[in-house]
């Protein structure tokens, strides 16, 4: 695993994105920093993190994703693998919430950002961001965010974290053909409150913020959420149409 260690970035994402597009990195190419500028979340919201606190980390993965069809899959590996080593760690209560926030109990302890490019010839290549509060304490102002150094009541050593995920990545992306089956039902039921009734908004410009009760069945193979509604009809939704209120 090739690690590149900056202080301080706008965004690692972007860093090595740009990185990808001058050179021939190694596939797995990792990029830490100890703080972050311009740190980004799903639909453009901002990560926010204390510097030398937390894990911020991003890393290459090539030859997985080879259609639009399959972007998903691979944002299911990474947060079962950030899963597996939390649990190695003795984090308890861990789940998903859709479609790759690391929760603990209720509160959320990661996020997980996808950023794909297609190549002129065809490829796919992603740039996998992951933001994990580690050692921060202070969530004053996130109120619905934790860390593990708070759920576990001691402090962590975040540098070694980055080689247990990748190695975690590698290995699922290594036997996907085989085991895909098996990541999917692991997925479904690592799911933030699924077969649990609860509000929802949805964010789709026609429905005009209108809130609804649903109960989340599970998510479809292009990462859409299935949501059982109150008149007994299950209805997908990507990740601009609806927010989960909890």
């Amino acid at each position: 695993m090739k690690l590149i260690k900056l202080d301080a970035i706008d965004s690692t994402n972007d860093f090595l994105k740009a990185m990808s597009s001058r050179d021939e990195l190694d596939n797995f190419t990792v990029v830490t920093a100890e703080n972050q500028t311009k740190g980004k979340g799903q639909m453009g919201a901002k990560w926010q993190s204390e510097s030398g606190k937390n894990l911020i980390m991003s890393t290459l993965v090539k030859d997985f994703i080879y259609n639009n069809e399959q972007v998903f899959n691979l944002s299911l590996i990474v947060s079962l693998s950030v899963i597996e080593v939390l649990k190695s760690l003795n984090i308890p209560d861990l789940s998903i919430k859709w479609p790759n926030d690391i929760m603990s109990y209720n509160k959320k302890i990661g996020g997980i950002l996808i950023e794909n490019t297609i190549k002129s010839d065809g490829r796919i290549v992603s740039v996998v961001g992951l933001g994990l509060n580690v050692n921060q304490t202070n969530f004053d102002e996130l109120p619905n965010a934790s860390s593990l150094a708070v759920i576990l009541g001691n402090s962590f050593n975040k540098d070694l974290l980055p080689e247990l995920i990748i190695e975690k990545i590698k290995e699922k992306i290594d036997s996907w053909t085989v085991s895909a089956s098996v990541f999917w039902d692991d997925y479904f039921n690592s799911l933030f409150r699924k077969g649990v009734p609860m509000p929802f908004k949805n964010l789709d410009s026609n429905a005009d913020g209108q809130n609804f009760m649903g109960i989340i069945q599970g998510v479809s193979s292009t990462g859409k959420l299935q949501v059982l509604l109150e008149d007994d009809s299950v209805s997908e939704f990507d990740i601009k149409e609806v927010q989960m209120l909890y």
